[in-house]
């Protein structure tokens, strides 16, 4: 962790605000401006940018996962231009909630993904593309998102002890255990043999 700098109410008046950016679904979004009907109808269900995917309509995919990364940078790189690095971290982890629970979709959300890495790569860029890299291989040899992401998340941690980045590994491991409790369907479907492969519509 890092060292406490922030003053207790502003570290909880950006815990709330990050938390807020991060519940704003952009999946939802764009299935409402690319015309693709609720995404919560439609394959997993799920409102983030594999589900997307599953449409059919790779530019909202694309656009989603950018957005839904994008909330989890944002809300680190503003937190450490205001305030300092304790801030910065606890924004990220309040964005990556907003985007599990978010309050305008009564808590229901996504699973976290591509807000966990535009968080890592927003507070150590090494870190963040040695994640996106786990995920990129992962996906590249089996054709399944959920794999991928639970690689990315549990070697997360290792990246950034070895890369030097130490103060980072536990929000790391807090986010990775979240992520692997976001998949526990997903986990019982690999197991089983069932789980759909990226790019196969829903």
């Amino acid at each position: 962790m890092p060292a406490l700098e922030t003053a207790p109410a502003l570290l909880a008046a950006t815990a709330v605000l990050a938390y807020l950016l991060g519940s704003v679904p952009f999946g939802i979004v764009m299935a409402r401006l690319f015309g693709l009907g609720d995404l919560r109808k439609i394959g997993s269900g799920n409102i983030g940018a594999t589900n997307v995917l599953r449409t059919g309509n790779k530019p909202a995919a694309l656009l989603t996962l950018v957005l839904d990364a994008g909330k989890g940078a944002i809300a680190v790189l503003a937190a450490r231009a205001l305030l300092a690095e304790d801030a910065a971290q606890l924004a990220g982890a309040a964005a990556f909630l907003g985007h599990c629970y978010p309050v305008f979709l009564r808590f229901r959300g996504g699973k976290g993904v591509a807000t966990f890495l535009g968080t890592l790569i927003a507070l150590a860029w090494p870190v963040g593309l040695a994640a996106c890299a786990l995920w990129a291989v992962t996906a590249a040899l089996t054709r399944f998102s959920s794999l991928s992401a639970l690689v990315a998340a549990a070697l997360g941690p290792v990246a950034a002890i070895l890369m030097g980045h130490a103060t980072l590994a536990l929000l790391c491991i807090v986010l990775a255990v979240l992520i692997f409790a976001r998949h526990h369907e997903n986990i019982a479907r690999l197991l089983a043999g069932t789980e759909s492969r990226i790019g196969r519509k829903g």
